[in-house]
């Protein structure tokens, strides 16, 4: 028909691409990650700045003498004294407050010393008055102005507890025995605790800065820097944030109870793009810090050319991620992180519940955040190690990653219209070349077991990634397999388009937001479990379909063949296995393929059985049984290389078609075949069985067509 021949002149592979498009648009995050005046990166042209050990050149202190001393009574002797020192100099000649003596620094590469004790920078708490009420700026989505750098010098304390802007190679440094006798309060009334914008050549040590309704710690479009045993908490959003920087190291911090990430370093200069796994340099250096009891212990949207080394993420919901889902960050798509000898490990915290029950509603300083309260900014999966979604050239190398519930990586794709560019050239250029080889996977540093969930959660999206073997599985079954050195790898695929499961569930899973309290159900990143989680849902939809629609056309056609007997009991133990497979324990086992083994070999002989009475329905089961089985060898064997789409879709296609054409011919009554002509049939022996035959008029020829029938006879004159 010529309606048949117009759809199937469609490519499969272009409706399935479109429908996978249409899912990632829906699916699209509402919130954005950090929404900033556009930025450029520096010119490259700074180094990271060193310590410098001379004597301060400005001083900060509270009042107070006898408090003072009481709070260094414990100190070792000889640092007690030099407090007791600079605490008799900055009496004289001192500040009160930190940001007085930021406002002070009239040259490049002054020191500020800043006493122990809590400093809660009282001038800078009231709210804007004057022509600092009345900016004109964007609002974000999170309703803060996005002010420009002009209106940040204007009105430097409407959004900034400390404002640090232009001053050049600036040291600020807490002189206490730790981190914790220095602490900048902003007590939930500013955006941010302390922002360095361009500033170049800054250097933080030996403080603790908290309490802010965004970030504590904020260095932007900075060429140089350095965070130095300075601990951040209980923050909104991030404990550290630096955006579009080069030169930048982070060394000896701590960060917890943030509702996004202990340590960002988004939009890092993206001085490696176009370059393979081999670089020059890193923009930014992350060592010796302990991330935890966060929403995600690291993130970074376009986080480029960071190298994260020797660090701990753990007791967060994920321990780190690196994305390029959010418009507004210079330096996307995401590529060339490093992170190697890193422990990341028992990130299964779940702070979900937080949003659910109201508390994240509450004003920040009501929430809790000090008693451990978290609440989750954007969506993501609990118990996860290392989430990548939509980064390329990434290096994850000799990492112990163990004790997650869910996965030890997690790698998906992001289109390019989700972060705005709508070229069509640029749609499928995330997900490649991401290298993760030689982790220790599901053991501790001592040897001791501790599994994760499976060891991989791919999408099956892009070209180049590959990875080592592990002892707890992955979804899907098989991957390409890292060789001996970087580039060299065995199985490869490149594929435009995610699995259509995965997808479906980014669908369900990304419509999440915090200020509505809308958890999405089904999915089980927020609590779903069992039948209430969407994949377990869709298996027993087409469970049930299949089942309906294949135990008809069995019961119409097939029940006398015992070829289509034995293939619909193979095809109800494969729905059984997949409905099975979808759950969360069995995902990563050989489940899920022998289920679409099963389903196969169901199709299979299905077509066998119809091709005597349904030839063009048997070819189309012949197909589809084919394309399964395909399917189960991609997902269980070997990825089939060189093709666009996994099998998937295009079994999916052919399946929606097969369970159409299935119910056309169950509902249709079997035709009687044609009689052949010859001698009839020999009369049955037993007069019980014969059919009746009325008795021929007279003189009408008996014979096996009866009187109605009679053929005139040769040797009879026809009338």
């Amino acid at each position: 028909m010529p309606w048949i021949r117009r759809f199937s002149a469609v490519p499969p592979v272009l409706l399935a691409a479109l429908l996978a498009l249409l899912l990632l648009v829906l699916a699209a995050p509402a919130a954005s990650a950090h929404e900033e005046r556009p930025v450029t990166f520096p010119d490259g042209s700074g180094s990271v700045p060193e310590y410098r050990t001379g004597e301060p050149d400005l001083l900060v202190c509270k009042t107070g003498r006898a408090a003072f001393e009481r709070r260094i009574a414990a100190f070792p002797e000889q640092l007690r004294k030099r407090n007791l020192a600079l605490y008799a100099r900055c009496e004289k000649s001192g500040y009160r407050h930190l940001q007085a003596a930021v406002d002070a620094v009239k040259r490049p590469g002054m020191n500020i010393a800043i006493l122990p004790g809590l400093y809660e920078e009282e001038p800078s708490l009231p709210k804007p008055a004057g022509a600092c009420a009345s900016l004109k700026a964007p609002d974000s989505s999170l309703g803060y102005q996005i002010l420009s750098y002009a209106q940040q010098v204007q009105c430097p304390r409407n959004q900034n507890l400390v404002a640090i802007l232009g001053k050049k190679n600036l040291q600020i440094e807490g002189t206490g025995a730790s981190r914790l006798d220095v602490v900048i309060d902003a007590k939930y009334q500013k955006l941010n605790g302390i922002r360095a914008d361009q500033s170049d050549g800054v250097y933080f040590r030996n403080f603790t800065a908290q309490r802010t309704t965004f970030n504590s710690l904020y260095v932007l479009a900075g060429d140089g820097f350095v965070i130095d045993d300075v601990l951040t908490r209980w923050n909104d959003e991030y404990g550290f944030l630096t955006f579009a920087s080069d030169h930048g190291l982070y060394k000896n911090c701590e960060s917890y109870g943030n509702g996004d990430s202990g340590i960002y370093p988004g939009s890092a200069s993206n001085i490696n793009e176009g370059r393979g796994y081999d670089v020059p340099r890193y923009s930014i250096e992350i060592t010796g810090c302990r991330s935890h009891h966060n929403m995600v212990g690291y993130s970074g949207t376009a986080g480029d050319s960071v190298w994260v080394h020797d660090n701990e993420f753990d007791q967060n919901m994920g321990g780190a991620s690196m994305d390029s889902a959010f418009p507004g960050h210079p330096g996307l798509p995401q590529n060339h992180a490093k992170f190697e000898r890193n422990l990341i490990h028992d990130n299964n915290a779940d702070y979900y519940p937080f949003v659910a029950d109201g508390t994240c509603a509450k004003p920040p300083v009501q929430r809790g955040y000090e008693q451990g309260v978290v609440c989750p900014q954007i969506s993501m999966p609990p118990g996860t190690g290392i989430i990548t979604a939509g980064g390329n050239w990434n290096l994850y190398e000799n990492n112990w990653v163990y004790g997650h519930r869910r996965a030890a990586f997690y790698l998906n794709a992001v289109p390019a219209f989700i972060r705005g560019e709508k070229a069509w050239s640029k749609q499928t250029d995330t997900s490649h070349h991401n290298r993760y080889a030689n982790n220790i996977l599901g053991k501790d540093r001592k040897g001791a077991s501790r599994p994760n969930g499976m060891d991989v959660s791919w999408d099956g999206q892009g070209r180049g990634n590959c990875w080592q073997d592990g002892p707890d599985g992955s979804s899907p079954g098989t991957l390409p397999q890292c060789g001996g050195a970087r580039g060299d790898l065995f199985g490869g695929s490149d594929r435009l388009v995610g699995e259509p499961v995965k997808l479906a569930q980014l669908l369900i899973c990304a419509d999440y937001s915090v200020q509505a309290r809308r958890l999405p159900a089904g999915c089980d990143w927020y609590g779903a479990r069992g039948i209430e989680r969407v994949e377990t849902q869709l298996a027993l939809a087409v469970a049930a379909v299949l089942l309906l629609v294949g135990g008809v056309l069995w019961w119409r056609r097939l029940r006398a063949s015992r070829l289509g007997s034995s293939a619909a009991l193979l095809g109800v133990v494969g729905l059984a296995l997949d409905v099975a497979g979808s759950t969360m324990p069995l995902a990563a086992t050989p489940v899920p393929a022998a289920a679409l083994l099963c389903l196969g070999l169901w199709w299979a002989g299905t077509g066998l059985a119809l091709r005597p009475t349904r030839p063009w329905l048997a070819r189309l089961s012949l197909l589809l049984g084919a394309l399964t089985l395909l399917d189960a060898f991609d997902k269980a064997v070997l990825m089939v290389p060189w093709i666009p789409l996994s099998p998937a879709w295009i079994r999916t296609l052919i399946a929606v078609i097969w369970v159409l054409w299935a119910v056309i011919a169950s509902a249709t009554r079997p035709g009687t075949p044609t009689r052949p002509a010859g001698p009839p049939a020999e009369a049955p022996a037993d007069d019980n069985d014969r059919t009746p035959v009325p008795k021929s008029a007279p003189g009408a020829a008996s014979g096996p067509f009866g009187s109605a029938g009679a053929r005139p006879s040769a040797q009879e004159p026809t009338p």
